[in-house]
């Protein structure tokens, strides 16, 4: 059947639904006075009941029933013929059924099961009952009453009610595509219109009383299809008016919860829900809106604004209580000390309760003077009681700032009695930088041995060039300061300078001394004279020739003979000079071949046996 076959009237081109039976024959007629408005859309979703439906009813109203105007007649006198429906009067027990007669020496037995109520069935009770076949000359009927009630209420409801009128009834059966309800006929109850949220197992509400409206009838089939869902969102929406009409902001309000979510929970307010969010739940730490809240619960919210447009309403509940923080300061003075319960842990530091609603956080680099701590787990767990000093509050922000290291001494405002400059210490490298190597003197403590006070002499690129991580060292304390919490220390401190007297003593400018290479620069070499001593060689003092890159005049490692122009004791330089050593190299050289050419003129005069003659290199120019 199509959606315009089950049009009945149309009104002012709304369309429009109405009629009742007649008393010779069920027929729709046009009733203005009793139009209805129909929601044809919603019907022509659900489609044609299903044969599952069909079957239902025409089981439970009986195969005898296919006119009822014949079963239910005005006329008093009593038709038994199979397929009418008599009345009868119960005139005595038969075990657990009930004899019925029905007149003109004509009786039939009803089964308890045909009583809605059989323990109050008395003799002389007059019923209403379908005569379905008459048995033999006995006189002996099959009837049943059930049907019979069935039949009848199917008239009356005819009689009386019409799509979008409320009806009540109990769910009887589950079938395909919903549930079977009996409202004194059995009527289709699809599961789309159980619920106005989606149900779970529709099987749950077989046995329960319920209320609904009539969204459609089919007289021939003798269908009625109900929803639950719409006069449920029929409700809410009055309710909804009702109570956006009445709702202001700071009232106390009660409602259900409905439904929960990880942000929080809807509240069921009549109509409309609010929401309670989870910040709104209580002062204190909430894990989740189900720690707080359970659905159907009934609680009393405060309303905190209202958006009547978008018909929105925010919820609070924790708004019932005065806040804890009104009188943070005075409760929770700076510098007071209190014992608080660790509540959270993140990376960058702990959260503890000071009371119900109040956290403050203990960030990681206020939880030890001197542990190295790379996450808070290493010093706290959750539900450890702590004691803390208050360091700081924000009330507007609803922050407090707490510290655990200060409620103990500070090892660093000893730490100049301790060290002070000029002592010894002894400790391991913990970590080596660009710049030098940090030393731990105690626990928490370390020691700064900056890569220039390595070496006296040496020419160090890279602390690692002389220590590795886990070294065991002595050095000097050379400064302390306690409120940068620094120590510097000396490892070249621990000898005596040499540069103030052994060097200058043993290398004096115009010296020739032997060395090798050990490092190439753009500029020149550096050449080592002794162990941790360099000195260096600059690249115009290399050769005569222009060297425009020292590499190509010498390698890593080559032996050099050099002369020592200049040393600065100050700076801690010695200047050396390659091509000047080579210098005196030759003149040396060109003195030896003098005094060897001397010595061989004076030995052969000896040999003539005569005085020294004198020669042509004797001659002077004015003899």
């Amino acid at each position: 059947m199509g959606l315009a076959e089950r049009r009945h009237s149309v009104d002012a081109g709304d369309l429009v639904f109405t009629g009742h039976a007649g008393t010779k024959g069920l027929g729709w007629r046009f009733s203005p006075a009793a139009t209805v408005m129909v929601d044809y859309n919603l019907i022509h979703s659900l489609g044609d009941v299903d044969s599952d439906v069909d079957a239902a009813v025409a089981t439970a109203l009986g195969e005898a029933a296919e006119d009822i105007s014949k079963l239910i007649s005005a006329d008093e006198v009593q038709d038994l013929s199979p397929g009418s429906i008599v009345k009868g009067r119960v005139s005595a027990f038969n075990g657990d059924d009930f004899v019925v007669e029905l007149g003109l020496k004509s009786e039939g037995i009803l089964e308890r099961n045909e009583f809605d109520d059989p323990e109050s069935v008395k003799i002389g009770d007059e019923v209403q009952v379908l005569l379905e076949d008459i048995e033999g000359d006995s006189g002996q009927v099959k009837i049943s009453k059930r049907k019979a009630d069935r039949i009848i209420n199917w008239d009356n409801i005819m009689k009386t009610k019409k799509e979008n009128d409320p009806v009540s009834g109990k769910v009887t059966k589950k079938i395909k595509g919903g549930l079977l309800v009996d409202i004194g006929v059995p009527v289709f109850l699809p599961a789309s219109q159980v619920d106005i949220r989606r149900p779970g197992e529709i099987s749950d509400w077989i046995g329960r009383e319920i209320e609904a409206v009539i969204l459609k009838i089919d007289e021939e089939r003798r269908n009625i299809v109900i929803s639950r869902r719409k006069l449920i969102e029929q409700q809410r929406e009055e309710l909804k008016k009702k109570t956006l009409a009445t709702i202001e902001v700071g009232q106390l309000v009660k409602g259900v919860v409905k439904n929960i979510a990880d942000f929080g929970a809807f509240i069921d307010l009549g109509g409309v829900d609010g929401l309670l969010h989870i910040t709104d739940m209580s002062w204190g730490r909430v894990n989740h809106p189900s720690d707080v809240v359970k659905i159907d619960q009934e609680i009393e919210v405060k309303v905190l604004s209202i958006d009547k447009e978008k018909e929105k309403i925010a919820l609070g509940l924790k708004q019932k209580e005065p806040s804890p923080w009104e009188n943070i300061e005075a409760k929770y003075p700076v510098g007071t000390i209190h014992e608080a319960e660790v509540v959270n842990i993140m990376s960058y530091g702990a959260f503890c309760k000071l009371e119900e609603g109040v956290e403050g956080l203990v960030h990681i680099s206020e939880m030890s003077w001197t542990k190295r701590i790379n996450h808070p787990s290493e010093v706290v767990t959750q539900g450890q009681r702590v004691m803390v000093k208050v360091l700081e509050i924000n009330k507007e922000k609803q922050e407090i700032s707490l510290g655990m290291k200060q409620v103990e001494e500070n090892p660093w405002e000893r730490v100049a009695e301790k060290y002070p400059p000029g002592s010894v210490v002894e400790g391991k490298v913990r970590n080596i930088a660009n710049y030098g190597a940090f030393v731990e003197i105690e626990e928490g403590i370390d020691g700064l041995l900056h890569v220039s006070d390595l070496s006296w002499t040496k020419k160090i690129g890279h602390p690692s060039e002389m220590l590795k991580k886990g070294d065991n060292v002595r050095a000097v304390v050379l400064s302390v300061d306690q409120e940068k919490q620094r120590i510097a220390l000396g490892l070249k401190q621990m000898q005596e300078d040499p540069w103030q007297t052994v060097i200058p003593e043993n290398y004096r400018p115009g010296m020739v001394v032997q060395g090798h290479v050990t490092k190439i620069a753009n500029f020149g070499v550096f050449v080592e004279l002794e162990p941790g001593l360099e000195g260096l060689l600059h690249i115009s003092e290399i050769s005569d020739q222009k060297v425009e890159k020292p590499e190509e005049a010498l390698k890593v490692g080559q032996e050099l003979e050099v002369k020592i122009l200049r040393v600065d004791s100050e700076e801690r330089k010695i200047g050396l000079s390659l091509k000047r050593a080579q210098w005196a190299a030759e003149q040396e050289a060109r003195e030896e071949q003098r005094r060897e050419r001397a010595e061989r003129r004076g030995l052969r005069g000896g040999l003539d046996g005569g005085e020294a003659t004198t020669g042509l290199g004797d001659l002077k120019l004015g003899d």
